[in-house]
């Protein structure tokens, strides 16, 4: 098999292993899970679609690089990818019975949005110059990326599942949110790259303020995202100890 394509999928793995190791009260079913990544497999394809429509609307990185990066990261990348995602893994898993504790959200959308990287990484791997350099850097940032918007996706997602009072509230921050960090992560990105072109001290200048409030934002997502696995982890045993002690009235029973 080819190293390169190897490399592709390799993070996306390692991240699928990570947080089904994390999830030790009640485990998925390994055919629902499988589903659930097949299904992120295919959302490339609506999202792929939307982005087409909504790409042309961008101004020109040459004449406006600032708004080209800020538009393409938000509206094109942001919303598409995210919305996406959201629909499926709501169809997908809403009403599905093993969709029965606080964590399972955090889990599907995982492997929904893993489904959706790895098909995306594969694509950027194997077609670019340098296969070996784009999969390293794809794999130290733009999997974990997707990694952590699934985790504050399934986060809401949980939340609206089991709180109906304030379940629209939490749906749309399933989606706000995710777009959010997504957009954010990319706009970074795509302005230093499109500075990064541009002549003058100042453009050089502001391309790196931008890489370093990068990788501050980034340090800042993986802490966020380990929080809310860490929340929803103990939601879910608060769950199960409910499940396992049904309060019935006073009554003794040893």
């Amino acid at each position: 098999m080819n190293i390169a394509f190897i490399s592709a999928i390799l993070p996306v793995l390692l991240l699928l292993y990570f947080i089904y190791r994390k999830d030790k009260l009640n485990p998925e079913p390994l055919g629902k899970l499988l589903l659930t990544f097949f299904v992120g497999c295919l959302c490339v394809i609506p999202a792929g679609l939307m982005e087409s429509v909504i790409m042309p609307l961008a101004p020109s990185a040459e004449d406006a690089p600032v708004f080209n990066g800020l538009f393409t990261g938000y509206a094109v990348a942001g919303f598409s990818e995210e919305l996406c995602k959201l629909l499926l893994l709501l169809w997908v898993i809403w009403r599905s019975p093993h969709f029965d504790e606080y964590f399972d959200g955090i889990v599907y959308a995982t492997f929904l949005s893993l489904g959706f990287a790895c098909v995306e990484n594969i694509g950027y791997v194997m077609s670019g110059n340098d296969p070996m350099t784009t999969a390293l850097m794809r794999g130290l940032l733009a999997v974990p990326a997707h990694f952590l918007f699934a985790v504050t996706m399934g986060y809401y997602v949980s939340l609206a599942k089991f709180d109906p009072a304030g379940r629209w509230g939490h749906l749309w921050k399933a989606l706000l949110y995710p777009v959010l960090m997504h957009g954010t992560y990319d706009a970074l990105l795509m302005v230093s790259s499109n500075l990064g072109g541009s002549d003058g001290g100042l453009a050089t200048g502001v391309t790196l303020v931008l890489f370093v409030l990068f990788i501050v934002f980034d340090i800042k997502l993986w802490r966020w995202g380990l929080k809310r696995i860490k929340r929803l982890q103990e939601r879910s045993k608060e769950q199960d100890f409910d499940r396992s002690h049904p309060f019935d009235g006073f009554s003794w029973n040893f």
